[in-house]
């Protein structure tokens, strides 16, 4: 996935009111940008850390720049546009990039469903029926490569997961997709510590026949292209991971 145009390189002044941040040009410039991430973005909106902003033509934007990738440590880059996950995942979908789902179809996205008005990410159709899919953008590394979700308490991931749960429970499949939009990161589990309720109800929602599938992203200040498997695991030990080449 190619970025509509090319990026712009400047530095983060501070991030606040969660959809804004303040930032500095080259040039001394300093402007305020929009923010996609509704996550607390821990260790991604560090004061003084290098991003790449994305500009609009669009004249009736109040904010000209989003911010979408950030260097949150040296060599590494994230995507902070949380919504990008989805059409990265969508795009890997549709080139059978994602070797688990190389049978199945894409038919739709935002689909309403559930009993308490969600909206899957993605409609598939598979082997089997319809594959209801929601993903989720992990961009919060915790060191050694381990990657953890939801980096703030999520009541709506929460929620999604229960709907998956009701989608199982009436015969048709259901699958959550970690999509890793952080070059560091290897491995990805719930945030017990962040989010006990929704660590919890992951592992209720696996038990329950939900899938789980975590994939990595390249990432450059050109494009984007989910291209590898990430291990996940409920409860993994930061020791017995193994190392990945």
């Amino acid at each position: 996935m190619c970025f509509p145009a090319p990026l712009v390189e400047a530095t983060l002044i501070r991030r606040y009111k969660r959809f804004l941040a303040d930032v500095m040009f080259s040039d001394g410039r300093q402007t305020t940008v929009y923010c996609p991430n509704t996550g607390s973005m821990r260790c991604c909106a560090e004061p003084g850390s290098r991003i790449w902003l994305l500009k609009s033509d669009n004249p009736k934007r109040k904010y000209a720049y989003t911010w979408e990738l950030v260097e949150p440590e040296p060599g590494h880059l994230a995507c902070i546009h949380s919504v990008r996950a989805n059409a990265l995942v969508a795009q890997a979908i549709e080139t059978q990039s994602i070797a688990e789902l190389k049978n199945y179809s894409l038919i739709a996205r935002e689909v309403r469903y559930g009993e308490e008005n969600s909206r899957a990410d993605l409609l598939l159709a598979g082997p089997k029926g319809n594959c209801y899919v929601e993903i989720k953008s992990v961009t919060l590394h915790r060191g050694q490569g381990v990657g953890l979700f939801p980096d703030a308490v999520s009541t709506r991931g929460t929620r999604h997961l229960r709907e998956l749960q009701r989608v199982v429970s009436m015969g048709e499949e259901a699958l959550l997709i970690f999509c890793v939009q952080h070059t560091a990161i290897t491995h990805v589990s719930p945030a017990w510590k962040i989010d006990p309720v929704y660590a919890k109800t992951l592992g209720q929602a696996v038990e329950s026949g939900v899938g789980v599938l975590a994939y990595g992203t390249d990432i450059n200040v050109q494009e984007m292209v989910l291209s590898r498997s990430v291990d996940f695991a409920l409860e993994p030990p930061v020791t017995t991971f193994k190392t990945r080449v």
